[in-house]
């Protein structure tokens, strides 16, 4: 009995002791207030946008080619014998020095003999012209004294009348003073002169080889000046005239050059749609085949605010913060750069997104803060 009782005395208990809790806390409990709730807030960088005049600046780029250039190729046949320096790659050539010989002892006797029989008939002319034109003598009788067989043939005397015309023609005398004129030339081709001071860039023969006719013997270049073949986008091609200078540089940033469009094709490429434009440039360091970038100042864009291409959103679109929420403005990319765009369409004073936030969208509340306090967090 007794133990009955105590049990019942414990349940009683333990019911007023949960009633007077529950009351408490029904009494402490505060009402829920949706407005009260911590919210999610992210930190940003703004920049403030001021619009200005921005240049716009075509880049391009190629390979250098010089200017001067010559492929050196045979016209006749023969033995390489040799040349005023060494035929390799690399070697400089004053003007006028021998790029190229050879052997031509064979045309150059048969050379001496052409001009032997035309002096021959030369001498049998005299007496004829003693009676049809004793007048004519004088000048032919010149023309023999300085007649030498080892140097260039010089010019006939012009005749005086149209009879005396005719009467040299009918004995021949044009027709072999053609034939030596002829082999003159041929026996010239076996020598190929430098004809300007340059650097002989290929070599494709040697001393001793058998060169033939039509065959390419190398290149040869004048490496003072130079020109870079660019491709311009059509869009900007009234803005391109002969004179304009241009920004060169190599591709590690470290040298430059100013050249100046000397030629802008008439022909557009129907593929890329673009015109290519020719600058010419020279300078210490330049080489051929070089690989340059060029930077055309082609003209100011009113009202524009440059800003990191990463910052676009869907190549038109920039987010900007206004009262502590993102949102979404159109943009117009006008010009891009390598890592910047030219936009029209941001007004003075917004504040625009500095960097790029993970997972940004329109509605999204941030806290603007500065560089300094990023840093001190």
């Amino acid at each position: 009995m007794i133990r009955k009782f105590i049990l019942g005395l414990l349940g009683v208990a333990l019911l007023v002791a949960a009633f007077f809790i529950a009351k408490n806390t029904i009494a402490n409990k505060k009402e829920w207030n949706p407005a009260g709730e911590r919210k999610l807030v992210t930190g940003v960088f703004v920049k403030t946008v001021k619009n200005t005049n921005s240049p716009i600046t075509i880049t391009s780029s190629g390979n250098l080619a010089a200017k001067n250039r010559v492929e050196l190729y045979a016209e006749v046949q023969g033995i390489f014998t040799g040349s005023s320096r060494l035929f390799k790659p690399g070697t400089s050539f004053q003007k006028g020095e021998i790029l190229l010989e050879l052997d031509k002892k064979e045309e150059a006797i048969a050379l001496k003999a052409q001009k032997s029989s035309f002096y021959n008939q030369l001498i049998l002319l005299i007496p004829d012209l003693r009676l049809d034109f004793p007048e004519a003598v004088g000048k032919w009788d010149d023309y023999l004294r300085k007649f030498d067989l080892n140097t260039p043939l010089p010019a006939l005397p012009e005749p005086e009348s149209e009879k005396e015309k005719l009467f040299l023609a009918g004995r021949n005398i044009y027709t072999a003073y053609y034939n030596v004129q002829n082999l003159e030339t041929q026996l010239r081709n076996y020598t190929i002169r430098a004809p300007f001071s340059g650097i002989l860039t290929q070599a494709l023969v040697n001393p001793g080889a058998l060169v033939r006719p039509g065959q390419k013997l190398g290149e040869f270049i004048d490496p003072g000046v130079y020109e870079l073949e660019v491709a311009i986008n059509t869009a900007f091609g009234d803005l391109l005239r002969a004179g304009k200078k241009v920004e060169l540089h190599n591709v590690e940033h470290t040298q430059k050059w100013t050249g100046r469009v000397v030629r802008v094709n008439s022909l557009v490429d129907p593929a890329s749609q673009t015109i290519p434009t020719f600058i010419q440039v020279s300078g210490a360091g330049l080489k051929e085949g070089m690989y340059l970038e060029a930077n055309v100042a082609a003209r100011d864009e009113q009202n524009t605010f440059e800003v990191n291409r990463k910052l676009l959103v869907e190549n038109d679109k920039l987010f900007i913060v206004r009262d502590t929420v993102l949102d979404l403005v159109q943009v117009n990319p006008v010009y891009f750069k390598e890592n910047a765009v030219v936009v029209k369409g941001l007004q003075d004073g917004m504040q625009l997104v500095a960097r790029a936030i993970p997972g940004a969208h329109i509605g999204m509340r941030v806290k603007v803060y500065s560089d300094e306090s990023a840093v001190q967090n």
